[in-house]
């Protein structure tokens, strides 16, 4: 079968562990994932959720993996847009590794159809969302307080 990849890599000034809580504490969660909460117990076969401010669910899913601080691999499934929900369930593996005073964290997001609208909208978030971890653990602050620029006239606008 035909798959749809994407693969985000970043370096964070932080220990594994560390990196670890802010992956998985819902609370921290929130500060970069604009608003969104992750809710899980964050052991294999746990159910996992994606939920906004106010609790509806935008992804959810099961953790398959999770071996802190290192990996954790969840299957989710799309909830909101039914153009995305109807792709089916992906694959998010997530994988830090001490590299220097810094941790390598690596996200692999696939999912079993080409090509894929899901696979396309994650491409998009994911690099702002990371960014925010980032920044946030770095330097105490955010990069990006929404998750898409307004709309505007100029070119290249709109929603990534």
């Amino acid at each position: 079968m035909t798959r749809s990849t994407f693969v985000y890599v970043t370096y964070i000034r932080t220990t594994p562990e560390k990196l670890w809580s802010a992956l998985t504490d819902a609370a921290f969660t929130r500060q970069y994932w604009f608003g969104m909460r992750c809710e899980s117990q964050w052991t294999a076969g746990s159910s996992w959720q994606l939920m906004s401010g106010d609790g509806a669910i935008f992804d959810d899913g099961e953790i398959v993996e999770a071996e802190p601080p290192r990996r954790l691999v969840i299957r989710w499934q799309h909830q909101n847009k039914p153009e995305l929900k109807i792709e089916g369930p992906s694959r998010c593996t997530m994988e830090l590794e001490p590299s220097g005073g810094a941790v390598k964290l690596s996200i692999t997001h696939t999912i079993e159809r080409e090509p894929s609208k899901f696979i396309e909208a994650v491409s998009g978030g994911w690099p702002k969302v990371i960014s925010n971890l980032k920044s946030l653990m770095e330097t105490g602050a955010v990069a990006l307080q929404e998750p898409y620029p307004p709309e505007s006239a100029g070119a290249g606008a709109g929603k990534a």
